[in-house]
């Protein structure tokens, strides 16, 4: 189930800035930061390049070993298996908080080649940051991603009834018809926390238990 999030928006725009610098798309766990990024991807660009390091540590050595965007590219090119364009092919730097000679790329990048549209996610990024890693400033562009709102959630969950919502002008009584349903579905958005994996379970399969135990498996995560 693809949830259409309002950050893509944001995203797009900033695809089309010219002074834009690497992105990074901060967030708590579970907030869709990678899926949405993806998603993006798949939207507005020709290709995508996926890079986690956390399941790849192995990609630190591209940064280690030279701070020339173009060399550190053709290097990422081989381990995607298809080259990597300006402007065409969206970067993902996934668990970049794991790398940072990677974080500290961004900064050259910026500098000496604009042209590659990178995007970095990492729920630690801001623990890695006061751990004293050093970090790009100015050199990278900000965004911040929440929970689904309940304008996300009711966009997924019932097309027609958000359409309506979307069309109210002016304050005034919701019919019962769609007053009764649009309170529903605020109930179910409260059980969900907006948190993405728990609203499918609850949208796709109806399953109350298996929403509140996906949310209590986010929040044991958060504990640790």
């Amino acid at each position: 189930m693809q949830i259409d999030r309002e950050i893509i928006q944001q995203m797009a725009a900033w695809k089309e800035d010219p002074r834009s610098k690497p992105l990074i798309l901060q967030g708590a766990r579970q907030v869709g930061k990678t899926t949405t990024l993806k998603h993006f991807g798949s939207l507005f660009f020709e290709e995508i390049a996926y890079f986690n390091f956390e399941k790849q540590p192995s990609l630190a050595q591209f940064f280690a070993q030279s701070k020339e965007p173009l060399k550190i590219i053709t290097n990422l090119s081989l381990v995607n298996g298809k080259p990597i364009h300006p402007r065409k092919t969206l970067i993902i730097f996934d668990e970049i908080q794991e790398c940072n000679d990677a974080l500290n790329s961004l900064k050259y990048f910026a500098e000496e080649a604009p042209g590659y549209k990178i995007t970095c996610a990492g729920s630690l990024l801001g623990v890695a940051m006061t751990r004293g890693a050093s970090f790009p400033v100015g050199k990278v562009d900000f965004m911040k991603m929440y929970p689904l709102s309940f304008a996300e959630f009711l966009a997924a969950a019932d097309p027609a009834l958000f359409a309506f919502v979307e069309s109210i002008e002016k304050i005034e009584a919701i019919p019962d018809i769609f007053f009764n349903p649009l309170k529903e579905k605020l109930k179910m958005y409260f059980i969900s926390g907006g948190m993405p994996e728990a609203v499918v379970a609850l949208l796709e399969h109806q399953d109350v238990g298996a929403t509140q135990q996906i949310l209590q498996n986010i929040l044991n995560a958060y504990t640790l």
